[in-house]
């Protein structure tokens, strides 16, 4: 199934384990980069994919089981970030993705992105991270506190439909309109989402970045931050440790834009992307 907009990005879809992974994509041929959300989904990487198939990319913006638009239904165990990294493996062999591949990654997705880079799970020759969990910055209050199950039991469909509205404005912040923001909570009104959401935030445990430190400190593999300095959520301070601490990193500031930079300065963070991923 394959479905285009206007701006020549295209929703498809492909097998894997038996459900259907949904994702968006731009261009059809150049090198391939991965593009994994956190606790949003891919819509979080709609503003830049066109700019990046422009310049001779092919981006893939993948939804995560159980959310966004794929089908399935995460659990506490497929929820780890281990977990969403195998199958992120997973979906790149269902695409049949051979030779290296650029990965980047917002909020968990970070996480998963750095868990690939470290583990070989694929071949990736560059890691950039925007707005990423880094060390033990996450999960942010907000989604900590459903780690409680007796919470996730407890939360009605309208409480988190709420919570997750009120994080998608704070997030966007100026960027923040009431149709991109119903355009950001459309997918939890499915009560699968919901469920998948949940146990994502239940299985959010900062012990999978820290253990990468060690590892990433090693690589000598190109890295990039880009970074809204308004986040509340991933505070910048973070990827100013990281950029110190981690070799071979950049880290590129984008003023006055909050946790989905991408929305507040597409441009800029296309452009960032592109003159990283095509040296």
């Amino acid at each position: 199934m394959s479905e285009t907009t206007e701006t020549g990005v295209r929703r498809t879809t492909v097998q894997v384990d038996g459900e259907t992974a949904s994702y968006l994509t731009a261009g059809q041929d150049g090198p391939v980069v991965l593009l994994l959300h956190g606790t949003y989904w891919s819509r979080v990487w709609l503003p830049v994919l066109g700019r990046l198939a422009e310049a001779g990319l092919r981006p893939l913006a993948v939804d995560l089981p159980g959310l966004g638009r794929s089908g399935g239904e995460l659990t506490l165990e497929t929820a780890t970030v281990p977990a969403l990294a195998e199958w992120v493996a997973r979906f790149a062999s269902a695409l049949e993705l051979s030779g290296p591949i650029a990965v980047a990654g917002h909020d968990i997705g970070g996480a998963v992105a750095q868990h690939l880079l470290v583990h070989d799970r694929l071949d990736v020759p560059r890691l950039a991270l925007v707005n990423s969990v880094l060390y033990d910055s996450w999960p942010a209050p907000h989604v900590a506190r459903f780690r409680d199950p007796k919470a996730a039991v407890a939360t009605t469909a309208g409480e988190l439909l709420a919570a997750r509205r009120q994080a998608v404005k704070a997030a966007l912040a100026g960027a923040a309109t009431e149709q991109r923001i119903a355009d950001y909570v459309d997918p939890w009104t499915d009560p699968r989402v919901r469920r998948s959401w949940l146990a994502m935030a239940g299985a959010a445990d900062s012990r999978y970045t820290l253990e990468l430190v060690p590892a990433l400190q090693r690589s000598a593999k190109p890295k990039l931050l880009i970074w809204g300095e308004d986040d509340g959520f991933e505070k910048v301070e973070y990827a100013e440790k990281f950029a110190s601490e981690i070799p071979h990193t950049t880290l590129v500031r984008i003023p006055d834009a909050d946790h989905i930079p991408t929305e507040n300065a597409p441009d800029q963070i296309a452009r960032a992307l592109i003159d990283f991923l095509t040296p």
